[in-house]
C-alpha cells in the first residue's frame, strides 16, 4: 500500500510512530510521513530543523515531509499555539499534497487536531482514514486544568466529536477508550479496534548491570504533568531512611525541573536523575532496575490510558509497581506482574515498595511481566492488525 501517515511528533522526537512506519516500509509498504518540526519535549525547535532546513528527508524508507511548526514552549499559551500552527500549517501541505495515497493513517496524541490534515487530504482525494487514538480528548484538557464548564472545552468538545467522526475506522491503545468514544462523545457507527501499544525491539535485550545491594527501581519515560513523578519524589521521601533503596529517573519534561526541586528541599540522597537519554541506551537503565515505577495523575480520563512505557516494562520482563487507576492498575493486576496502589497515593506507594523488597515472589512477577506482553502486546500482533485494517479500508 502507499500510506500517507499524519502525526505531529516523529523522529527525532521519541515516539514509536517513528518505529511503525519504518517497519511498515520494511513490509514493503510506500510510507509517507507529515509532520511538525522536532521541539518535543524541549520545547524549542532543534537546531538542525529551524529556518526551513530539513523539511523533506527519507530517513530508513521512510519520506518525511515536514510542516512548519511554533515551539511547545513552557506556556499554555505557546502550547495551544504549538497546536494551532501544525493544524493549519499541516492541512495547508495536505491541500496541496498531489501524490495519491491508497490510505491515511492519524497517529493521534495530544492534539486531537493533528487529525486535522487528515480530513483534508480525505475530503480532496477522497481516501478512507484509520484514527489511531492515543489521547482522549477533550478529557486530556479537563486533565490539564481546562474546566469542563468552561467555553475552551466545549468547543474542543464539538471539534473532537467531528475530528473522530469524520474518520471511516478508529483503532485505540486502550480498551477503557471504547466506552468513552460511545457514551462521551457519541461515536457509535465507527469501528473501534483495540490495538494496544508494542515496545520496539530492543526493550526485549537482555542487559546485564551489575548489581549492589541495593533496590533499584527506574521510572523511565515524560515527565510532565499528567505523570504525576511527584509521587515518586514524595514515597522517596516517605522512605529516606531505607538506605537499601535508590530511585532513578531517567526522561525528561516539563515538570522534571520542579521534581528536582522537591527533592532538593526534601534533602533527598535517594534520588538519581539522568535527563533524557537516547532509546538505544533504555536497555542499560531498564537492566539496572529491580522494578519499574508507574505514575499518572489521579484523574478519570487519565485513568482510561494505557501508557507506552507499560509494554516496554513488560518486553524487558521486568516487575511493575504503580500509583495509578483505570486500565493500567487492571493490566498489572491481570498479567500478575507487580503491585499497584491508587493514583498519588506516594505513602501507599512507599508501602508497596517495602513489600516488593521483601516479596519472595519477584523473579515470577518478572516471567509473568514478559509473558503477558508476549501473549498481548507483541510488535508483530500490532502490525499484522494495523496492516489488516488499513487493507480493509483501502478495499
Amino acid at each position: 500500500m502507499k500510506i500517507l501517515v499524519v502525526c505531529q511528533y516523529y523522529y527525532p522526537e521519541p515516539f514509536r510512530i517513528s518505529d511503525i512506519c519504518e517497519t511498515l516500509v520494511e513490509k514493503g509498504h510506500d510510507v509517507t510521513v507529515l509532520t511538525g518540526l522536532p521541539n518535543y519535549p524541549e520545547g524549542q525547535v532543534l537546531d538542525g530543523y529551524r529556518y526551513g532546513r530539513k523539511r523533506n528527508e527519507v530517513l530508513n524508507g521512510v519520506k518525511v515531509i515536514r510542516s512548519f511548526e511554533i515551539g511547545r514552549g513552557n506556556s499554555k499559551l505557546k502550547l495551544f499555539l504549538n497546536y494551532l500552527s501544525f493544524a493549519v500549517s499541516g492541512s495547508v501541505k495536505a491541500f496541496f499534497m498531489n501524490e495519491k495515497f491508497d490510505v491515511v493513517l492519524v497517529n493521534q496524541l495530544s492534539p486531537v487536531m493533528m487529525g486535522i490534515p487528515a480530513i483534508v487530504y480525505k475530503r480532496r482525494h477522497k481516501k478512507k482514514v484509520l484514527l489511531y487514538c492515543l489521547d482522549l480528548w477533550p478529557d486530556s484538557l479537563a486533565a490539564g486544568g481546562i474546566k469542563e464548564s468552561s467555553m475552551i472545552y466545549k468547543f474542543f468538545m464539538k471539534l473532537s466529536k467531528w475530528i473522530y467522526n469524520y474518520a471511516d475506522s478508529i483503532a485505540v491503545t486502550s480498551s477503557m477508550f471504547k466506552e468513552y468514544f460511545r457514551s462521551t462523545l457519541g461515536v457509535y457507527k465507527k469501528e473501534i479496534h483495540h490495538l494496544p501499544q508494542y515496545a520496539e525491539d530492543l526493550f526485549t535485550e537482555s542487559i546485564e548491570v551489575p548489581k549492589n545491594d541495593k533496590f533499584n527501581f527506574v521510572f523511565a519515560g515524560n515527565i510532565g504533568d499528567m505523570q504525576s513523578v511527584e509521587t515518586i519524589v514524595k514515597a522517596a521521601n516517605e522512605l529516606r531512611e531505607h538506605t537499601n533503596i535508590t530511585f532513578h529517573i531517567v526522561g525528561d519534561g516539563s515538570k522534571l525541573e520542579e521534581c528536582k526541586l522537591l527533592s532538593k528541599q526534601m534533602e533527598l540522597d535517594n534520588i538519581i536523575y539522568y535527563g533524557r537519554k537516547p532509546v538505544s541506551e533504555m536497555p542499560y537503565y531498564y537492566g539496572l532496575a529491580d522494578a519499574m515505577l508507574i505514575t499518572l495523575k489521579n484523574n478519570k480520563a487519565i485513568s482510561y490510558t494505557l501508557p507506552g512505557k507499560v509494554q516496554s516494562y513488560m518486553a524487558a520482563g521486568k516487575p511493575i509497581i504503580g500509583a495509578i487507576n483505570g486500565e493500567t492498575s487492571r493490566v498489572i493486576r491481570d498479567a500478575n506482574c507487580g503491585l499497584c496502589c491508587a493514583a498519588e497515593d506516594y505513602s501507599e506507594l512507599a508501602k508497596l515498595l517495602i513489600q516488593f523488597c521483601d516479596n519472595n515472589e519477584k523473579e515470577k512477577m518478572a516471567e509473568n511481566s514478559y509473558n503477558y506482553y508476549i501473549k498481548n502486546y507483541s510488535k508483530d500482533r500490532f502490525i499484522s492488525v494495523l496492516e489488516d485494517t488499513l487493507t480493509n479500508l483501502e478495499g
